[in-house]
């Protein structure tokens, strides 16, 4: 049986709460520190907002409909394509979404394996 972990996610007032494979959710948090350091280095005019993580967790139980769980998988995909629609002329963006795709292509690999078993 797969191993889940929870990255809590905050922008302001909202909480993200992303499912990851629990082998996978240092990644993502790692992830989201080296992208806030970047961030300020950007100069287009559509940065992407992003969240901080403040937490992970093993166990999730959420007790209001207000929050909900997002799939790991989808959380990345629709990072990716938040980095790769950025227009960036003056810093190098390509190393940003080398990390985004690799941990996407990870998870990618890692959803095929549980299908398979």
């Amino acid at each position: 049986m797969s191993q889940y972990k929870y990255v809590i996610l905050q922008l302001n007032e909202k909480i993200d709460f992303v499912e990851m494979p629990s082998t996978h959710a240092y990644q993502l948090s790692a992830l989201n520190v080296r992208l806030h350091k970047e961030l300020n280095k950007l100069t287009a005019n559509n940065v992407p907002t992003l969240p901080m993580v403040i937490a992970e967790c093993d166990n999730l139980d959420l007790i209001t409909q207000k929050n909900q769980i997002i799939d790991g998988l989808l959380y990345m995909t629709q990072l990716e394509k938040e980095f790769s629609n950025t227009n960036e002329t003056s810093y190098p963006l390509i190393s940003l979404l080398t990390e985004i795709r690799a941990l996407l292509a990870q998870l990618e690999q890692w959803y095929e394996e549980e299908v398979e078993a």
